[in-house]
């Protein structure tokens, strides 16, 4: 199998991972119109919550344990929204305020995840994943799996945003949120749930990085942040649909590009394409309504 095909395949894996982030972190500036510096640590205690359940008690199967720490990552995004971001939110018209809490956040539960884990690399309990051969890739059935899972969550949001009407609801705060106020729309509802989404997905893309790595460490979630702004900016920022194709391909070209240079350097081409875009189109490659 030629080096080229092994690469598409762990583009795949890698765009996967990206793309649940990516619509989380998404889905959540669409409402609140602020960017959360925090979201890659937020991953990280989903890594880290998912590991304790796995590893640490009950021993629970590595899948099990994914859901319970997705969704309690999502119940932590609702209590720091509520009690943190939200009244700082309100409390002053401009964004940098709330920009400036969320890397405090992120500073704060860097260590306070040290502080609980430690430094050292961790490790999930989960067998040894045997090789498929599926045409002219070769992936893990692991790899499969969080394929997978990444093709279903996709499929699931565009589902809510287009047949439900919280999506129709979350759509409209996101083109406009006082007229969507004026309109009868419960925001404050929406805002909870959009904030449970989004840091459910965080906690969700947290796991998978560490399943698709191997390993996980409490600073993966910060490393990883970079890549997912490139892609949600090359995809376009608020857009959902934009963050998915960003996510594919900044997935597909950091893995690809390592078979041809030093793998040190792939995390480089994310941001080359994030430049000729902001050059080319800074708008993004769909842009959010409003903003073209």
């Amino acid at each position: 199998m030629s080096l080229f095909w092994l690469s598409v395949g762990f583009g795949l894996v890698t765009a996967s991972v990206l793309s649940i982030a990516s619509i989380g972190l998404s889905l959540q500036f669409g409402i609140t119109n602020y960017v959360n510096f925090a979201y890659g640590d937020f991953m990280a205690l989903g890594a880290f919550f998912t590991y304790v359940f796995n590893n640490q008690v009950l021993h629970f199967n590595i899948w099990i344990a994914m859901v319970i720490g997705s969704l309690l990552v999502g119940a932590f995004a609702v209590i720091v929204n509520r009690y943190l971001l939200g009244p700082f939110a309100r409390r002053f018209q401009t964004t940098h305020y709330v920009l400036i809490v969320t890397f405090g956040l992120s500073l704060v539960m860097l260590n306070l995840i040290y502080s609980i884990w430690g430094a050292d690399v961790r490790f999930y309990s989960m067998p040894i994943a045997s090789a498929l051969s599926i045409g002219p890739l070769r992936l893990t059935v692991t790899q499969l799996v969080v394929i997978g899972i990444a093709a279903l969550m996709i499929g699931s949001i565009h589902l809510v945003l287009q047949r439900t009407r919280l999506g129709k609801s979350m759509r409209a705060m996101s083109d406009n949120t006082t007229l969507a106020m004026t309109s009868g729309i419960d925001t404050k509802r929406i805002t909870t749930l959009t904030w449970f989404l989004s840091g459910s997905m965080a906690g969700l893309a947290g796991t998978v990085l560490g399943i698709s790595e191997g390993n996980l460490t409490p600073a993966s979630g910060e490393l990883f942040l970079f890549v997912i702004f490139a892609a949600v900016i090359l995809g376009g920022i608020g857009s959902i649909y934009g963050a998915m194709g960003g996510a594919i391909i900044i997935g597909l070209a950091t893995e690809i590009s390592a078979a041809f240079i030093d793998p040190a350097y792939k995390l480089d081409i994310a941001f080359i394409a994030l430049i000729i875009t902001l050059l080319i189109r800074p708008n993004g490659l769909i842009a959010r309504p409003g903003t073209a």
